[in-house]
């Protein structure tokens, strides 16, 4: 595909770990495939991913100076740098909680520049300030992104938005691919097991009613593995959790790491527990390398990608019997097993870069 030269400034809180961060980069690589001028501005001195464009990394910034004086001279260099490059368009994916912030950058440093905020999760909370009078102010008529059907229509309703439509997150499902096979299943460290990955942070994650869940199942007796996969603020909490339940010999903890895909493809099956998510990018990864998933109905996302008996198994959110029912099935039912593994690739291919991008074509064109 072909565009014009716009000029594209996305910014996110850091190029490292989290799904947003991830997609914020992977949304750098898709614009400049349409051959946009694409810049990308992170908060924080974080990056894992791919990207593309040029960067401004405001959190080198932070790193050597994060006195009160030493904040306004980054917003002072993040005005200053959007006013030399004359974008046509931000792009912006950051969490906007603080108010005082958010109201400076947004009547501030874009003022005069046509922003559009995505918005990676669910909650308001998380997503903006806890004033609706000032999010109705600052955010009323601007243009939206929401990462799934639910959130846009969640943010509609409870902040009264007038311009909010879903793109999904895009994934580069070759490239998954490649990643996966990066790694022979001869040569993991681990055979026969289920796999979580992301985030150790249970507040959105949930992961004890995962271990719950587990726990109840028919997994552990018969030596079925639980790998959780990432790093988080609650990692210590959670193992503590798995000896309080007496699963430290079945439960691995392999930590974080740039590619987990190869654990994915050869896993049985992936879980996701959260209690909230935006779009949850590990269900399209896992089902893109042809492994089925089970996960719970949590807003937003997981009934956007997943049917249930077709690519996997949803489950009622905070309910570890139906989770671990859920978990036995796929051992237990082959047939059901082997029709939600075969399902799996072809039914996330909606998702795939290509489509994804058209549709952020289709949009930028507008503006």
């Amino acid at each position: 595909m072909q565009s014009n030269n716009k000029k594209i400034c996305i910014v996110a809180s850091s190029l490292g770990k989290g799904g947003a961060e991830r997609s914020a980069a992977q949304l750098s690589v898709m614009l400049h495939r349409l051959n946009y001028d694409v810049h990308i501005v992170i908060v924080l001195n974080h990056i894992d991913f791919e990207y593309k464009g040029t960067l401004l990394n405001l959190g080198a910034l932070k790193d050597k100076d994060n006195t009160v004086l030493g904040r306004f001279k980054r917003l002072q260099h993040f005005k200053t740098y959007l006013k030399t490059h004359d974008f046509d368009v931000v792009i912006d994916g950051r969490s906007r909680v603080q108010a005082y912030r958010e109201f400076l950058i947004s009547k501030w440093i874009y003022a005069d520049i046509p922003v559009i905020y995505v918005l990676h999760c669910y909650n308001v909370s998380i997503a903006f300030t806890p004033y609706k009078w000032l999010n109705s102010y600052l955010y009323k008529n601007e243009k939206m992104v929401a990462v799934s059907k639910t959130a846009a229509q969640h943010f509609k309703s409870t902040l009264h938005l007038n311009q909010v439509e879903c793109i999904y997150n895009g994934f580069d499902f070759e490239m998954l691919n490649v990643k996966a096979d990066a790694i022979k299943v001869e040569d993991l460290d681990i055979e026969n097991y289920i796999i979580f990955f992301g985030r150790i942070h249970d507040e959105p994650k949930n992961l004890k009613l995962l271990l719950d869940a587990y726990k109840r199942s028919n997994l552990p007796e018969q030596n079925i593995k639980l790998l959780i996969v990432g790093d988080g603020t609650d990692l210590k909490m959670i193992q503590d959790y798995v000896l309080k339940l007496n699963l430290d010999a079945k439960v691995v903890f392999k930590g974080f790491t740039l590619n987990p895909y190869p654990y994915v493809k050869h896993a049985r099956f992936a879980v996701l527990s959260s209690r909230h998510e935006g779009f949850p990018m590990v269900i399209p990864e896992t089902l893109g390398l042809g492994t089925p998933m089970v996960s719970v109905n949590c807003n937003s996302g997981p009934s956007e990608v997943i049917t249930s008996g077709y690519n996997g198994i949803l489950v009622e959110n905070f309910n570890a019997q139906a989770l671990s029912q859920a978990m036995n099935s796929f051992i237990l039912d082959n047939t059901l097993y082997q029709t939600c593994k075969s399902n799996a690739k072809k039914s996330v291919q909606r998702f795939a870069v290509k489509n994804i991008t058209n549709d952020w074509k289709l949009l930028l064109d507008k503006i």
